[in-house]
């Protein structure tokens, strides 16, 4: 260490000898050369003043840039001249400055890594009960999403329900109006032809045959109220049959569908009869011998793209994409098959046709190979 020293005091000595030989000039020789350049500055005009000033500023500037450059080459020379060992010294004080502290860093490090250790099953324990409550939650997501699916779907089919009751109760209405209509004309028919004769016996005059239009006129305006009075209580007595059978859907609806009770859905809803094959208007081997080329109805494409087909028996239940309304059946009397009416549908499956409850799903009649 003591020869570290002297070789250290002496490069200061060298250094400080170089920086003397390359100090400022005389401070008199400063100061005179200032006078002067003020006395000439006193003397000359102003343009030549201005150019004098940068002039001196510039040779300034030049006279700093030197002493920089030959300070910077004496540090340069003491350097080079400055032996090994000073060096080697500076580098032995370096790293001993510097294992303390990398001992000061390491001991930290070695104290994170055993907490980190102690740390991690508490850790991984936290990860998995984080992502079993994430796990918990999207399967309550997932469950909304299918319940709500479903209460979605039983509405639809309700108002599907709603709506074909409406226009079966509509056609009912206007035939029942028809038939109605033809009776009251065929009762005021008779009566005018009575009336007429009636007349032409006793030999009514002309007075007498007006005066008895009158009274036609008067009995066909008290037939056309009696008839309208009747029309609308009759009217009304559907409407209340219509709300009654709404309020019923909707309360079995309520109790039966979205606890998943199905069963008490079809209570008020006649069962199918499946004796219309003896029926002989539902011939529909000898009509699809005379049409063969009505019975090809083209590829069948099943809801799922893996699906394959599986023959189906009375009593199965289909899923509610099999009888979409894309799969209906929507003219039964053209393939020579009985009217479906509630809650039963033609649906095809494939080459077979089934007839099933859309409320349940349930599959109430088949007839295989169907289609061509």
């Amino acid at each position: 260490m003591d020869i570290t020293r002297l070789m250290r005091g002496s490069a200061l000595s060298a250094l400080a000898l170089a920086l003397a030989a390359i100090a400022a000039p005389d401070p008199a020789v400063a100061a005179n050369a200032v006078a002067d350049a003020s006395a000439s500055a006193e003397i000359q005009p102003r343009g030549e003043r201005r150019a004098t000033r940068s002039e001196a500023r510039s040779q300034r500037r030049a006279a700093r840039q030197q002493a920089r450059s030959q300070r910077r080459e004496a540090r340069q020379q003491v350097r080079r001249e400055r032996p090994a060992v000073v060096r080697s010294g500076r580098a032995v004080e370096r790293r001993e400055r510097a294992q303390p502290r990398l001992e000061r860093s390491a001991r930290p490090a070695r104290e994170r890594s055993v907490r980190t250790a102690r740390e991690r099953p508490d850790r991984l324990e936290q990860r998995a009960e984080r992502s079993a409550r994430q796990a918990e939650r999207r399967l309550e997501r997932r469950a909304e999403r299918l319940e709500s699916r479903a209460d979605r779907r039983a509405d639809r089919v309700d108002r599907r329900g709603e709506r074909r009751a409406d226009r079966f109760d509509r056609r009912a209405d206007r035939r029942e109006d028809r038939r109605a209509d033809r009776r009251a004309d065929r009762r005021e028919d008779r009566r005018a032809d009575r009336r007429a004769d009636r007349r032409r016996d006793r030999g009514f005059d002309d007075r007498i045959a007006r005066g008895v239009g009158r009274a036609d006129r008067a009995v066909d305006r008290r037939a056309d109220r009696r008839a309208e009075r009747r029309a609308e209580r009759r009217r009304e007595i559907r409407r209340d049959r219509r709300r009654d059978f709404r309020r019923e859907i909707r309360r079995e609806r309520r109790d039966g569908f979205r606890d998943g009770v199905r069963a008490e859905r079809r209570a008020n809803f006649r069962r199918w009869d499946r004796r219309w094959r003896d029926n002989g208007r539902f011939g529909w081997r000898d009509y699809r011998r005379a049409h063969r080329q009505h019975f090809r109805l083209g590829r069948y494409f099943a809801p799922f793209r893996a699906h394959r087909y599986s023959r189906i028996g009375i009593g199965w239940h289909l899923d509610s994409l099999f009888f979409q309304p894309r799969f209906f059946i929507n003219d039964p009397w053209a393939f020579r098959l009985p009217p479906a009416y509630e809650p039963y549908r033609w649906v095809r499956y494939y080459d077979d046709v089934l007839l099933v409850d859309v409320y349940t799903g349930e599959v109430v009649d088949v007839i295989y190979d169907f289609f061509w």
